[in-house]
């Protein structure tokens, strides 16, 4: 269901050496969704709450046959997230909320996307890399060309139904 890859490991694989007291603190929690079909990156802010937090992840897919729980679980665009309430509440001391909820867990990124959608910090990754090459070769063209990336990526992504993606008011601490 999980699976975990330290940074550590990619700080070995491209010669960088941490100095005298440095550590590496980014994980990927990378978990399966119920069917086994897709799979979502998951950011968790500051480590405040553990990974098992996240109870259940569904896709579109398996979504369809969940009864959905907003006491529990968190929709976006197809997708449900099922956190284990209980621990947010025993973890309450460490939240700045005094009406904890789904919601706030994920607008707040306490658990939350890895960027604005499910793989979206690795599509990112790949829509990115297309735009370096033009760095190498006309700087000012690179830093207007990914601007309106940025731009437009983010409005398509609302247009699409991405939480993340359409600006909110903050959750109310």
């Amino acid at each position: 269901m999980w699976n975990f890859t330290v940074s550590a490991l990619f700080a070995k694989k491209n010669n960088y050496s941490l100095k005298k007291g440095e550590s590496t603190m980014c994980v990927d929690h990378r978990i399966s969704c119920t069917c086994g079909a897709k799979s979502a990156s998951f950011n968790f802010k500051n480590d405040v709450l553990p990974h098992d937090v996240l109870l259940s992840l569904s896709c579109p897919a398996c979504s369809e046959n969940i009864q959905f729980d907003s006491a529990t679980m968190l929709r976006d665009n197809g997708w449900i997230i099922e956190y284990d309430m209980e621990i947010v509440h025993f973890m309450r001391q460490k939240l700045p909320a005094a009406d904890l909820s789904p919601e706030f867990i994920f607008d707040e990124g306490y658990c939350t996307w890895r960027g604005v959608y499910p793989t979206d910090d690795h599509d990112a990754a790949k829509e990115r890399d297309a735009l370096i090459a033009l760095a190498k070769t006309d700087r000012k063209r690179y830093f207007e060309e990914f601007k309106k990336w940025g731009i437009q990526r983010m409005e398509r992504l609302a247009r699409e139904g991405w939480r993340k993606a359409n600006e909110r008011e903050p959750v109310r601490t």
